[in-house]
């Protein structure tokens, strides 16, 4: 019995024995699949971070081309300019200058010639809205595409991924810039700082007539490039802002924006740094057209000729100017403020929504999508 017994108390510590090493192999079986999900799952997040990141620096240059594209086309809505395949071309090329500087994964991206859009959106602040291209002259707005795929610039290279087949992933990204174009009025700027607007008022068909090219003369120009107007032509005609005793009054002179009591001081600040808050503030907080009528009533002042009368002057409509030439000695008939059309950049501008308020004057650009 006790033979036995040992005999079968060893065998039972035998049969022990061989079981321990099956438990170990399973063991370490397990183990050794556990650490290859846990390494796909690391690659995995490592190349979605790098995918992430790729995105990232692809929409970062489509915004900056989307960007700098849209002010190169506002640079072109001025006074005898036309939006033209060669304007197009000019946005094209400084989109692709923008996108080129912003690398993806490591690369500069190039953009293909169906990547960049330029057309009219309206209104811009609707981001449903798509670009349409049936009026270039009222075109605001630039769509860029960046694309890293199998047909621009390569897809992106992955790191670990390819040991599950796949070894390049795409990615692609596109940004819109616009701007304004239609104004129906002006706010405090969130900035806070002051409104580039002129206290003056003239009649609508001198305007008019000076933008068809039957009124006005071509004796100064104005250099971009050093801010500086000087005598000689630019194909860009002058007229003159000063009453000369011609048409109602109240047609052409200047106009309370702000305390309807404006002193001659008031108006000389608005002429030298622009409209401020508290200017806005007496009129509610902006200036803006009636939707329905689309005038603005303002205050009228004796101005700058005693023969405008005070008055009630409707504005029907906010242009963009540039002063030229100043002459306020002498009779009235030698006193000139000779004005041309000039594209200007305002914030803080109010969106028309129905019949053009304004021409030449424009929001800055922004990214609406």
């Amino acid at each position: 019995m006790n033979t036995r017994s040992a005999a079968n108390a060893t065998g039972s510590r035998a049969a022990a024995k061989t079981i321990r090493p099956e438990r170990s192999g399973s063991i370490a079986i397990l183990s050794v699949f556990l650490l290859v999900v846990m390494l796909s799952v690391l690659a995995l997040a490592v190349d979605v971070g790098y995918l992430q990141v790729a995105s990232t620096e692809s929409q970062r240059s489509a915004d900056a081309a989307a960007i700098a594209a849209t002010w190169k086309l506002l640079d072109q809505m001025g006074p005898n300019t036309t939006v033209t395949s060669a304007t197009i071309s000019a946005v094209q090329s400084t989109a692709s200058q923008y996108a080129g500087a912003n690398r993806v994964a490591g690369a500069a991206p190039s953009l293909a010639g169906g990547d960049v859009h330029v057309g009219q959106l309206g209104p811009p602040y609707n981001q449903t809205v798509p670009l349409t291209y049936d009026t270039p002259n009222l075109f605001n707005a630039v769509t860029v595409n960046v694309r890293r795929t199998a047909s621009d610039n390569g897809e992106v290279g992955l790191f670990f991924a390819k040991v599950m087949g796949r070894d390049r992933a795409a990615v692609e990204t596109q940004a819109t810039g616009a701007f304004l174009n239609n104004v129906a009025g002006f706010r405090t700027p969130a900035t806070g700082q002051n409104l580039d607007i002129l206290p003056f008022t003239f009649d609508q068909p001198t305007w008019d007539s000076l933008i068809a090219g039957t009124t006005g003369t071509d004796a100064y120009s104005y250099n971009p490039s050093t801010g500086q107007v000087c005598a000689g032509t630019d194909n860009i005609a002058e007229v003159n802002l000063y009453p000369q005793g011609t048409g109602p009054p109240g047609n052409r002179g200047t106009v309370d924006i702000g305390n309807p009591n404006n002193s001659t001081a008031d108006l000389s600040r608005q002429i030298r740094t622009g409209v401020t808050a508290a200017d806005l503030a007496y009129l509610g907080g902006s200036i803006q057209f009636d939707p329905v009528t689309h005038t603005l009533p303002l205050n009228g002042d004796t101005g700058i000729s005693a023969g405008v009368k005070d008055d009630l002057a409707s504005i029907t409509k906010f242009v963009g100017v540039r002063i030229m030439y100043v002459k306020l000695t002498g009779s009235p008939s030698q006193k000139k403020v000779l004005i041309q059309p000039a594209p200007i950049v305002i914030p803080g501008v109010i969106p028309g929504t129905g019949a053009p308020t304004s021409q030449y004057v424009y929001s800055p650009v922004w990214l609406v999508k």
